[in-house]
């Protein structure tokens, strides 16, 4: 069985990052990655990345934003690390050879974006996410560090002890199942967008390392705290950057009217996404869409701007919706986008889980609280992918190896053949989940009532037995799609089950999460966090609750939210 000392699970831009510092330190640093690593969902983000390189900004006013923006419910002390190495970051990435926009002068370009109260997230036209992506990935290539690519993990392993021992991977090119050992596991997944029907997510975000630190002892937290992008193409959910709203577009209604200074006077289209995206709902639901969508309008930006600066979105309203921005608005409406919650952790990414670690959207740091800021994703995940990788490094460096469990690996081998000789009783794996995620969208979108979300709670268990009785229609060894689906779908059931127990339990209104019959903020009962336990004897999730991570900041006490 082969061991590294570290083993990272996701080639996205934290994991990456983090093994970067791995061959820093000089370690045995492996990832292992479901796709192709340049495949990872952080070449989707296309608007930017926040932080105070301007000499008339600051960080500090940057993580008064975000704490503001998080509802006063992000752990400030994560926060105040965030935003002050933010400027590190970008820089660093620079000298990397990130291909940022410039101004005239040479100096990197910052766009505005929602929340912000100065001009702070630079950018690579509309494709920054797989900019810096691509230049992680020449970094981790010239390092050597050996990557298990189309790999997809099935199992997190546990020692006797209770220490992390491993992993229990499929390859998915050969059907071969292995283990892998190593004195650390550091689980940079991305997030779960596909618990829900419609999501901005690649169909491979099924939050499958917040699933099995979960089922290993280690608690989700926030994960009612689903954020719901305010411009998803409405055919397809497929995102248009907030950047083409921080370069002057507008949002109309069915009546031609830009509507956002009724719900937001001061910031329009750049409040907080949040307080954006209701708005869109409610001008939908009183009547002001149209087919459910209102509109993205840039046509006042001209022709030049939008192909210099939007380009990718130019193309994905052609290709996708047959409108080309130049000439007539973009159809748009609220879309799942991202997971403010995931795998509990420490401000250097430690989880309760003796030797397993978390960074990304796969964790819950927690830096976004309740709802995040646009640009604060690329940062979290560059920030935290380093700061991580190098608390892991040092974790490792006085760790050994742990007991491997010898029937870990059968256990799953057998798992793959159960699977696989199922008879056909008519239940695809891809039936069940559109089940789910269609009850998902319904019961827990962007307004939230409590008969709909304990009808949703009831059905889980339901869910559950359905599970057992799906079939396979693929039985061959190598990429199979049909057993990769069906191995998701228990993780999607996890974390679908946490997201509506978290969301009905917290009898609030606070940042993405909207309750109709509790439509406030409740500081006094709920400024905490929801963690979400696995509940081996009843096979089910149960909930606790944790203290917001503070700093004694009198800046950061919590206030009313406007924007």
């Amino acid at each position: 069985m082969k061991s590294h000392d570290l083993i990272i699970v996701g080639a996205g831009l934290s994991g990456m990052r983090a093994a970067l510092e791995g061959a820093k330190a000089g370690l045995d640093v492996a990832v292992v990655s479901k796709v192709h690593p340049l495949r990872s969902h952080s070449c989707a983000a296309q608007g930017g990345i926040n932080a105070a390189i301007n000499p008339d900004d600051k960080w500090e006013v940057h993580a008064y934003d975000t704490v503001k923006g998080s509802d006063f419910i992000g752990d400030e002390d994560a926060i105040d690390l965030m935003c002050r190495e933010a400027p590190g970051i970008i820089h660093e990435m620079d000298r990397m050879g990130t291909p940022f926009s410039r101004n005239d002068d040479g100096v990197i370009a910052q766009r505005p974006f929602g929340g912000a109260s100065f001009d702070r997230t630079c950018y690579a036209a509309d494709r920054t996410g797989q900019v810096l992506l691509h230049t992680l990935w020449e970094r981790l290539v010239h390092s050597g560090i050996h990557v298990y690519e189309e790999c997809h993990v099935f199992r997190l392993v546990l020692a006797s002890d209770g220490h992390v021992a491993g992993l229990v991977v499929y390859d998915i090119k050969t059907g071969e199942v292995f283990g892998l050992r190593g004195k650390g596991i550091l689980l940079a997944t991305g997030g779960y967008g596909r618990v829900f029907l419609s999501s901005t997510n690649a169909t491979t975000n099924t939050g499958d390392g917040m699933a099995y630190a979960m089922r290993a002892g280690a608690p989700l937290a926030d994960m009612e705290f689903v954020q719901f992008h305010p411009t998803g193409l409405r055919t397809s959910g497929i995102l248009i950057t907030e950047g083409a709203r921080g370069e002057g577009g507008y949002l109309i209604n069915a009546e031609g009217e830009r509507f956002m200074g009724r719900y937001a006077p001061k910031k329009w289209e750049l409040a907080s996404r949040d307080v954006v995206s209701r708005a869109e709902q409610t001008e939908i639901l009183e009547g002001r869409g149209k087919d459910g969508a209102i509109f993205l309008d840039l046509r006042h930006l001209g022709r030049d701007k939008i192909i210099e600066k939007l380009p990718q979105i130019r193309h994905l309203a052609l290709d996708l919706e047959g409108v080309d921005p130049i000439d007539a608005p973009i159809p748009v409406r609220p879309t799942v986008h991202y997971s403010m919650g995931g795998i509990r952790t420490d401000k250097f990414g430690a989880a309760p889980v003796p030797g397993l670690f978390a960074a990304g959207e796969a964790a819950c740091v927690s830096v976004h609280g309740a709802n995040r800021l646009g640009g604060n994703s690329l940062l979290d995940t560059i920030v935290f992918g380093k700061i991580t990788g190098e608390h892991a490094c040092q974790y490792v460096r006085g760790a050994q190896l742990h007991d491997f469990p010898a029937n870990a690996v059968a256990e799953e081998v057998e798992r793959i053949r159960e699977l696989k000789s199922r008879p056909n009783r008519g239940l695809r794996p891809s039936m069940l989940h559109h089940q789910m995620a269609e009850a998902m969208n319904t019961y827990c979108g962007v307004y939230r009532e409590p008969v709909g979300m304990t009808t949703l709670v009831e059905k889980f268990p339901g869910w559950r037995l359905d599970y057992e009785r799906i079939h396979l229609d693929d039985k061959s060894e190598v990429f199979n799609v049909d057993l990769l689906r069906a191995v998701e779908l228990r993780n999607l059931l996890d974390l679908g089950e946490s997201i509506v127990k978290g969301a009905l339990a917290r009898e609030e209104s606070r940042g993405a999460h909207f309750r109709i019959d509790f439509p406030s903020r409740d500081d006094v009962q709920w400024r905490k966090h929801t963690l979400a336990i696995w509940d081996e004897a009843s096979q089910s999730v149960r909930l606790d609750q944790e203290a917001v991570r503070t700093v004694g900041n009198p800046e950061y006490a919590p206030k009313e939210r406007t924007y």
